[in-house]
């Protein structure tokens, strides 16, 4: 019996968005799914080189964010508050056991995770294929299309 495939399209280059897709594919991986994510938009900030772990979170406009008190909106955009809601959220998955985002990416590839950058916004943004990290695929929307039509999960991210 063939494995089941899911796709997942990342479309979020934040730390706090980067790691859905990566836990839910290396977490399926493990499961025997065939898994391919699909990273388009600020989801290529994922796979671009020397870029994991730079990743940033913001509380600005992320009112579930959990902080010590509440933080209004006019001082969560005040200079410094992104990296510190960044420090926070790595102090605690580190806490936690949690794996950074590079683990992760590391995880993927060795878990055979098709990893699949959208070349239409690279060409938009002006990235070049160079700019991302090894074992990363290129191409468009009808590469996710084709794959995603026998998948059997399909997840947007």
């Amino acid at each position: 019996m063939a494995n089941k495939k899911m796709t997942i399209i990342a479309s979020k280059g934040s730390l706090d968005m980067a790691y859905p897709p990566l836990i839910l594919a290396t977490t399926a991986a493990a499961m025997d799914v065939d898994v391919t994510i699909f990273f388009t938009f600020y989801g290529l900030e994922i796979v671009k080189k020397n870029n994991a772990d730079s990743l940033k979170v913001t509380p600005l406009g992320n009112p579930a964010m959990p902080m010590p008190m509440p933080i209004p909106t006019l001082v969560s955009s005040l200079p410094g508050m992104e990296s510190m809601a960044t420090a926070m959220m790595k102090s605690m998955f580190k806490k936690h056991g949690v794996a950074t985002i590079q683990q992760l990416l590391d995880l993927a590839k060795e878990s055979g995770i098709k990893l699949i950058a959208c070349q239409m916004t690279m060409d938009v943004m002006g990235y070049k294929q160079s700019d991302m990290i090894e074992g990363v695929e290129f191409g468009g929307a009808a590469s996710w299309l084709d794959i995603a039509a026998d998948a059997d999960i399909n997840l947007f991210i």
